[in-house]
């Protein structure tokens, strides 16, 4: 498990050296225009649709370990040749391989602590994951930050060099773990990938996650760098400082409460704490709009839009430790990875679609574009109520179904409960 963190700070240290600079290097330091940055940024997301739904199946077969070493190779490749291209087909050609490279190492490094964790440790163990992840994002593009300089191409090509160095050096890291046995559907009878799909469809509870996880990304993360920011600029008034010190404000909210709110999270139901994040980011929406069309003073305006993003921090601290746990015992035994790729496919959908309907929204429509995303945080809430309702005790509240395993002195036989009901 420690390699598997260290492994999770590794790449998010190099994916923070280029995610924050990768338009202005394509736009402005190739001198391939906005569109082709556009473009680049929508092959991220294609690329990502495309190959979650075969990793999620090769992860079931052939074992989390050997697909992340695979998606690592790739995003090294991807990455290195990104920082060499110059014109617009090979700068597609190794976006799309960085971009599928990223999308399968989340579901693989997702299942690897699934299953080297335990269900009184999996909370735990995915709230560091989300903590490193963070710090690494913040320490990687605080650096980066002080290497690149944008009339040199050579310093953008350094700090893509980096980032394939961090790959490789996780492969390094990651051939020395030793993972427990656990169940493949290589070891039971062969079944097609639609059979896998047609049962994780079945899977009702697992159905609503996904709706849920789509709404959550949606409303949140599908939001930062595009229909938020072009909200604080055009209707607040915030300066492209005051964006970057809200961000900070989101990632240093993250680092400081994480594992002050898991105590909290812990021991309570855990739709009951995704619906409270509902309302923590429906307090978020309501900021933004006193930030932009509460006509006080520019320092009033920064100072509320800052308290958003880190308003979205403490909502993010609180799902890291819920929602990824929630996924794996869902899933039936041996199906973790497809599981894992099922939602981080939903999630790729919503980055996806949420710029494209926010960016616009919240660079001219300012008081709707308010207004419809308080609706779908409470909406979060609702969903998150409905689905606590098709839960198991051991699946929504797993603390306390392990609290009543040692009252009664035994062990306990819902322990392994069927997740198709």
């Amino acid at each position: 498990m420690r390699r598997i963190h260290v492994g999770n700070a590794l790449s998010a240290f190099g994916l923070g050296f280029t995610v924050p600079y990768l338009y202005v290097y394509v736009a402005q330091v190739r001198g391939l225009g906005p569109m082709t940055a556009g473009t680049v940024l929508a092959v991220f997301a294609v690329a990502a649709l495309v190959v979650l739904p075969i990793a999620g199946r090769a992860i079931v077969r052939r074992g989390p370990l050997p697909v992340l070493i695979a998606a690592l190779v790739t995003a090294a490749a991807g990455a290195l040749s990104l920082g060499l291209a110059a014109g617009a087909a090979t700068v597609l050609a190794a976006a799309a391989l960085l971009g599928a490279g990223q999308a399968v190492m989340q579901p693989a490094l997702a299942t690897m602590i699934v299953d080297c964790s335990g269900a009184d440790t999996r909370s735990r163990a995915f709230a560091t994951q989300f903590f490193l992840q963070n710090l690494g994002l913040g320490v990687g593009g605080l650096i980066g930050g002080h290497l690149v300089d944008t009339t040199r191409v050579s310093s953008f090509t350094l700090l893509f060099a980096i980032e394939a160095a961090m790959f490789l050096l996780l492969v390094v890291v990651m051939s020395t773990v030793r993972m427990p046995h656990s169940p493949r559907l290589a070891d039971a009878p062969t079944q097609s990938a639609g059979g896998d799909w047609r049962r994780l469809l079945g899977n009702r509870a697992m159905v609503q996650l996904c709706v849920l996880g789509f709404v959550l990304f949606f409303a949140c993360y599908g939001q930062f760098e595009s229909g938020l920011s072009a909200y604080g600029v055009e209707a607040a008034g915030i300066s492209t400082s005051a964006l970057g010190t809200a961000l900070a404000a989101n990632t240093g909210m993250i680092v400081v409460a994480q594992f002050v709110v898991l105590r909290f999270v812990e021991r309570r139901r855990r739709t009951r704490v995704i619906a409270l994040v509902g309302l923590i980011w429906a307090v978020a929406w309501l900021t933004a709009g006193y930030a932009g069309l509460g006509h006080g003073s520019r320092e009033m305006a920064t100072a509320a839009f800052v308290a958003t993003y880190a308003l979205f921090g403490l909502g993010e601290a609180m799902l890291s430790p819920t929602v990824a746990p929630l996924v794996a015992d869902l899933a039936p035994e041996g199906y973790a990875g497809q599981y894992n790729s099922a939602f981080a496919l939903v999630k790729q959908l919503a980055l996806a679609v949420g710029p494209a309907v926010g960016g616009p929204m919240g660079a001219s429509l300012h008081a709707p574009y308010v207004v419809t995303f308080l609706l779908f945080s409470l909406g979060i809430s609702v969903l998150a109520v409905r689905l606590g309702r098709r839960l198991t005790v051991v699946q929504d509240q797993p603390w306390a179904a392990r609290s009543r395993v040692v009252t009664r002195g035994g062990a306990a036989p819902s322990e392994r409960v069927p997740s198709e009901a």
